[in-house]
This record gives structure tokens, C-alpha cells and sequence, in this order.
């Protein structure tokens, strides 16, 4: 399997070449990760209690509080990015999904270089 920079970037970013079902995916993804953008921001406790199982009652948990809303602010910037680019040039899908599937596996990563 070849990998292509002309299909991720490609020359003619008004139209998107490929499946109709990559972006219909691609969009519900979207949507999903400004949800969880949402969550993270707007949440009382920035999901980290009620989602994830952090307990913020430990001393520093405003800390843990704010990480989690300061973490949501930064996904949300990108997943609005990648949203405007989503609709404004459909040629950018494939960059899109790449950046989406990405996300998961750095998050991986990062939580294997130090475990706690």
C-alpha cells in the first residue's frame, strides 16, 4: 500500500473524489467531537468526575476541574477548524479523517510515556 500526499492534499479542494459515505461518516464524527468538546467545556465538573471516573474531591481536584474545561476549549477550537474546512473544502476530507484518527492514537501514546 502506497501512500499518496495527492490524495490527502489534493490540488482541487472544492469537490471530494471519493465515497459519499467517507464524509457522511466523517461529518457524524465531527459532530460527535464537538459534543465532546462541549462536554469537556461547558460540564461543571468538565466530565471528569461524571465521565471519566476522576475523583475531583482529592486536594488539587479544582486543578483536575480546570484541565479537563482548559483541554475541552483546545478541542473545540479544532473541531470547529476541521468543521469549517469539512464544509468549506471537501477536498480536505481525507486530511480530516487523518487528523480524527490521529487524535486517538497520540492520546495512546501520551498515556504510556508516563504512568502514574
Amino acid at each position: 500500500m502506497n501512500f499518496d500526499v495527492n490524495k490527502v492534499l489534493p490540488d482541487d479542494l472544492s469537490s471530494f473524489d471519493g465515497f459519499q459515505f467517507v464524509r457522511i461518516v466523517t461529518a457524524l464524527l465531527l459532530f460527535v467531537v464537538v459534543v465532546r468538546s462541549c462536554i469537556h467545556l461547558f460540564a461543571p465538573d468538565g466530565g471528569a468526575q461524571r465521565i471519566a471516573g476522576v475523583d475531583t474531591s482529592v486536594e488539587g481536584g479544582n486543578n483536575i476541574i480546570a484541565m479537563f474545561h482548559q483541554w475541552g476549549a483546545i478541542q473545540l477550537i479544532l473541531a470547529v477548524l476541521l468543521v469549517v474546512l469539512f464544509f468549506r473544502y471537501p477536498g480536505f476530507t481525507p486530511l480530516i479523517v487523518l487528523t480524527m484518527a490521529f487524535d486517538p492514537i497520540m492520546r495512546f501514546v501520551a498515556s504510556r510515556i508516563l504512568n502514574v
